[in-house]
């Protein structure tokens, strides 16, 4: 392409997947239970027929989740590991949330996680040629929203009754009471629950 500057390999490197290796990943979790996981998941969690939140929650329990009272968990969300969850009371997921939960997640109560929205506690290290594996925990604090098509990254806590607005991205802490928009997320304004703007 015009302009476009040459790129020394050798001295950029190359990724070789190759030599992935996460051996050092622990899961928690027997290959058995990540099986019958997976179909429980597939039939119970990611359909889009199964409405019904009280058995998904007995679900989430019976695989070692932690799950408060009144959890309203809609169609098609998916959960990658429940025993790295941690869900308080009063809590919203909506339609096709993805918890990607390589590591705890903790929500706490009152929290809504609207349509779409991703938590994901993975990542890989693009500075090194085996593409490494790295985990971060996620906590969403009391009264948190986390907006549709949004996605909170590893190592965040979203603090209380914090905002993260639609299709934003919350790459570093969001602080409390404070309303996040963009990619990466900046704070915007002061979020007052008795509804003045500050």
């Amino acid at each position: 392409m015009p302009g476009q500057k040459y790129v020394d390999v050798k001295e950029l490197g190359k990724v070789e997947l190759s030599s992935y290796n996460n051996d050092w990943y622990d899961t928690k979790a027997s290959s058995l239970k990540r099986f019958f996981w997976y179909f429980i998941s597939v039939i119970f969690f990611i359909n889009p027929l199964n409405p019904i939140s009280f058995i998904k929650v007995i679900l989430l329990r019976l695989f070692g989740a932690k799950v408060g009272k009144n959890v309203i968990i809609k169609p098609s969300v998916n959960i990658k590991y429940p025993w790295f969850l941690e869900i308080g009371d009063h809590v919203w997921i909506g339609e096709g949330v993805w918890v990607d939960n390589l590591t705890l997640v903790k929500i706490r109560d009152n929290v809504i996680i609207s349509q779409g929205a991703m938590l994901l506690t993975g990542s890989h290290d693009y500075t090194k040629s085996s593409f490494n594996l790295d985990v971060g925990e996620i906590l969403i604090e009391d009264g948190a929203w986390i907006g549709a098509k949004s996605i909170v990254c590893p190592n965040v806590t979203c603090f209380s009754h914090s905002v993260l607005a639609v299709g934003s991205i919350a790459t570093t802490n969001l602080e409390a009471y404070t309303i996040y928009q963009g990619n990466p997320a900046r704070a915007k304004r002061k979020r007052n629950i008795n509804g003045e703007v500050i």
